[in-house]
């Protein structure tokens, strides 16, 4: 009898914790509910709305979207100039992404995307919303407070797609990515691992900070041309000039927000890899990036998923990085790995979810696709 008292009570005390720890992260994270509560409303209300909507849509998907993927391309840039003001350092991505926005409104008739939404599936903007497509960047919110990397390319584009070959597509080009970058950077991280040690002994040369500065620049304007669509999805194809100023600042202000906050939360992923506050790691990972993105870049212009580029980039430097080491650092790591791939794999199955269920269409598509492919398994 005792025995068992003593397990209840053990059971009421976990549960007891368990509840006193729910209640704590409510209380702490009761603006950002509150926030997200006064988002679910506003999309309810006017999701009917297509001129007004496409708006809403935009402005959380351009939030959402930077602010999760700001891990991948300014990430490493804000964890080695922690020491910078902030404003210099959002000055300069800001006038980055002002720049290549420009270039591709200017050079493809008002488009801003440098014609990734030209794809088919995509070409045609939407004249009306599903609740659920305007309500993504939420859920994309959600997930970035959790801390999750996960793909916007599926979550925001999918469930605007008019085929689900488009979708099958984009995963297919991403899949690719992940695994050119993991191989890639565990065969230079691998086999130049003595080169890299001695590049990262004692301080840095002060061009190191320039080196960084141009990789950076460079990463993130690439990452515009592949991941501005994700944004640009809600609106018109082709941009009029006042659409195209708005676009443009309230990404800048977003940008300038994000750099406020130093990356939020979403920047701990970014900062618990090793040596990334080192500028010349942080120069090398952003050059690698950078050269992985220019060839996808024009490969074809279908939309792909960078995230999923970027967590196979920094799980192969991770992983080539400990496998010399003990293996409790080997087991970890593979433990990180297998969380940064599950959170990616998460948001994937969201992406889908959602544009099964706003789009008859593409449910229909996929269950013959995966019949056939079933058929073929077996």
């Amino acid at each position: 009898m005792k025995k068992v008292q003593v397990k209840k009570s053990l059971v009421q005390k976990r549960e007891k914790r368990r509840f006193a720890l729910i209640v704590l992260l409510l209380n702490k994270e009761k603006n950002f509910l509150m926030l997200i509560s006064v988002f679910f409303l506003l999309v309810g209300i006017f999701f009917p709305y297509p001129q007004i909507a496409m708006w809403i849509g935009f402005a959380l998907a351009g939030y959402s979207a930077i602010a999760n993927d700001s891990i991948q391309t300014i990430g490493t840039f804000i964890a080695s100039n922690a020491h910078r003001t902030w404003w210099h350092l959002w000055l300069y991505i800001g006038l980055i992404f002002v720049a290549t926005v420009s270039i591709s409104w200017v050079l493809f008739d008002g488009d801003v995307t440098y014609q990734r939404l030209s794809t088919k599936g995509f070409e045609n903007a939407p004249q009306q919303f599903a609740f659920l497509q305007i309500a993504a960047p939420i859920f994309l919110l959600i997930i970035t407070r959790l801390k999750m990397p996960v793909s916007t390319t599926f979550l925001l584009l999918s469930s605007f797609t008019s085929s689900s070959q488009a979708i099958i597509g984009v995963l297919e080009k991403s899949l690719l990515g992940y695994v050119i970058a993991f191989t890639t950077s565990l065969m230079a991280w691998y086999f130049m691992s003595a080169v890299i040690k001695k590049l990262l002994k004692g301080k840095a040369h002060r061009a190191w900070d320039i080196a960084q500065w141009i990789t950076s620049g460079t990463l993130w304007a690439i990452w515009i041309m592949q991941d501005a669509a994700n944004i640009a999805v809600y609106l018109p194809r082709q941009l009029s000039l006042y659409q195209f100023l708005a676009f443009t600042s309230f990404i800048f202000f977003g940008l300038g927000m994000i750099f406020f906050l130093k990356g939020d939360k979403i920047q701990e992923v970014v900062n618990e890899k090793s040596d990334v506050k080192d500028v010349r790691a942080a120069t090398l990972i952003d050059l690698v990036y950078a050269l992985i993105l220019i060839v996808f870049q024009w490969l074809s212009t279908v939309p792909m998923s960078t995230t999923w580029v970027f967590i196979g980039l920094l799980g192969g430097r991770e992983l080539a990085m400990k496998i010399h080491g003990s293996k409790k650092d080997l087991r970890k790591t593979f433990i990180m790995l297998r969380k940064d791939v599950l959170f990616a794999c998460i948001g994937l199955f969201i992406s889908v979810l959602i544009a099964v269920v706003v789009n008859p269409a593409v449910h229909q598509e996929f269950m013959i696709y995966f019949r056939k492919l079933l058929a073929a398994l077996l």
